[in-house]
């Protein structure tokens, strides 16, 4: 075949496919023609080439541009390219751009890439979100004021987007955290729980003037005490219980002494024992020593005799 024929099914058979795919995105271009939008059909193709869907991302630019926003498909087509959401990053760039938000794509793509929800971060922004200390309704957040008394209590905290922070600020969970902490110091602090009953905005004003969301990507707006409730009196409680082991104590003590008077008592009859048998003993000993002292003469040496009287009683002692 000669060389000129082949050179002519060539040019023949790229002129059908330039055709092809000239007429399958002719419509698009159109479409983005009539939208003001600056997007050529070998744009297109080049985006298809580079694994992209042509589609998809000129109407993402047809949508950003009839919202008023300037972009161009190289940014749209750098962004898909890093792995990003380009739908949720258009709808965040228009919401915040209808809000009169100055916030660029670029800041925008950005966020998105580092994997935080830049649609929700935009729409907190417009409309503050409302968090709840603490989440499980059923419960609330305990502390004791000075006078021992335990209340519960639950807020409601106004949250907005803090966007110079979303990107490696911290999330919900840690501010909720820092109220509940900000929760049982303001009540803590309170010298009595009437104090706190009677004026609530105390545990509000302790959250507002300590800045719980500073490193968060949250800002808070107000916080609303939801309800607050008398728990118990633990220093009542510690009272009693002092109470008890005190009385305790007295009655272990009470109980020592008795048991030493009762050793003492025990102690004195066996030395009363002891010396009423010393007097037996010396008792006993007393009519041998004057028997004795009798028969070696030492009693009535005399030869006269003995008067009856006085003899009878000798014998009664020598008895």
């Amino acid at each position: 075949m000669p060389i000129a024929t082949i050179f002519l099914l060539v040019i023949i058979i790229l002129s059908i496919v330039f055709l092809v795919i000239f007429f399958n995105y002719f419509q698009f271009w159109l479409q983005a023609f009539s939208s003001g939008v600056k997007l050529s059909i070998f744009q297109l193709i080049g985006m298809r080439l580079r694994g992209l869907n042509p589609i998809a991302i000129g109407s993402h630019l047809i949508m950003l541009n009839k919202a008023g926003l300037a972009i161009g498909a190289q940014e749209l087509e750098a962004h898909v390219l890093s792995g990003g959401n380009l739908k949720a990053v258009s709808d965040a760039a228009i919401a915040a751009n209808k809000a009169g938000l100055n916030y660029p794509f670029s800041r925008l793509a950005a966020i998105d890439l580092a994997g935080r929800n830049v649609v929700d971060g935009v729409k907190t922004t417009v409309e503050p979100k409302v968090l709840v200390c603490p989440r499980d309704q059923s419960t609330s957040i305990k502390g004791v004021t000075g006078d021992g008394v335990r209340l519960g209590a639950k807020v409601r905290i106004t949250v907005r987007t803090n966007f110079n922070q979303l990107v490696g600020g911290a999330n919900e969970e840690t501010v909720i955290a820092r109220v509940g902490e900000g929760i049982i110091a303001a009540i803590g602090n309170a010298e009595s729980h009437k104090i706190v009953l009677e004026k609530p905005e105390l545990i509000s004003q302790y959250i507002l003037d300590h800045a719980l969301d500073r490193g968060t990507s949250f800002e808070i707006v107000s916080v609303d005490v939801a309800d607050i409730e008398v728990i118990d009196n633990i220093g009542a409680r510690l009272r009693d219980a002092q109470a008890v082991a005190d009385k305790q104590v007295a009655q272990a003590k009470a109980e020592m002494r008795r048991a030493q008077a009762v050793a003492k008592e025990k102690e004195m009859r066996a030395r009363v024992v002891e010396m009423t048998s010393q007097l037996v003993f010396a008792r006993s000993e007393l009519p041998k020593a004057v028997a004795k002292s009798y028969f070696s003469g030492n009693i009535w040496k005399n030869r006269l005799p003995v008067k009856n009287g006085l003899k009878r009683r000798l014998w009664d002692c020598i008895e």
